[in-house]
């Protein structure tokens, strides 16, 4: 949707990268593979940013050896004085919110028959929580995973989820399962409980 009035695919894919890791520097080719899009197109777009000061370029973060290119690579970042950017910050989450949603609908109706399904973790803001999904029920492996695939795409970043049979979740509940007791005192949201929190 939001694409649309964007007006380009690959400026709403940056942009998400961009704001979904304001404090961090990209280089060209990286942007290129994490918006899965061709690296001219990166490159057009990233000069329409800097055009607008949204973006700036700056020196390698040193951070991740993994991630660096190499010493001829241009790095960018949010400019985090960019006079929209509370404006754009606000409807990229808004836009994000109906993704995610869109995602986890897919997940209910498709996953196959879930009797518990909770969102932790990285949808209620607690990256110390351990998992992100927690799932109860007859899941369909492939059909999930390729969900999940395409969340992960969208996100950007990996999703940590748990499934579990209602059988084991049971049985775990009944002996105070050290990892259950961890995901029912994080913040979690429920989208589907048929019985099984009580």
């Amino acid at each position: 949707m939001l694409e649309h009035i964007i007006g380009s695919t690959t400026r709403l894919k940056l942009l998400q990268i961009f704001f979904n890791a304001p404090d961090r520097s990209f280089f060209v080719r990286e942007l290129s593979r994490l918006a899965d899009t061709q690296l001219n197109g990166v490159r057009r777009e990233l000069a329409n940013f800097e055009d607008i000061e949204l973006v700036k370029q700056v020196e390698a973060d040193k951070t991740s050896v993994d991630e660096l290119g190499t010493e001829r690579s241009k790095y960018y970042r949010l400019n985090p004085d960019f006079y929209l950017l509370e404006e754009l910050k606000a409807l990229l989450l808004k836009a994000r919110v109906l993704e995610e949603q869109h995602y986890v609908d897919l997940i209910k109706n498709r996953a196959g028959e879930i009797k518990l399904f909770l969102l932790m973790g990285r949808f209620t803001g607690n990256v110390g929580a351990s998992t992100d999904m927690f799932i109860v029920g007859k899941i369909k492996p492939v059909a999930l995973a390729k969900i999940i695939r395409d969340f992960e795409k969208f996100l950007g970043q990996p999703l940590r989820y748990t499934l579990m049979e209602a059988k084991e979740y049971a049985d775990r509940r009944e002996i105070g399962d050290k990892f259950l007791y961890s995901v029912f005192e994080s913040r979690y949201r429920v989208v589907v409980d048929e019985g099984m929190l009580r």
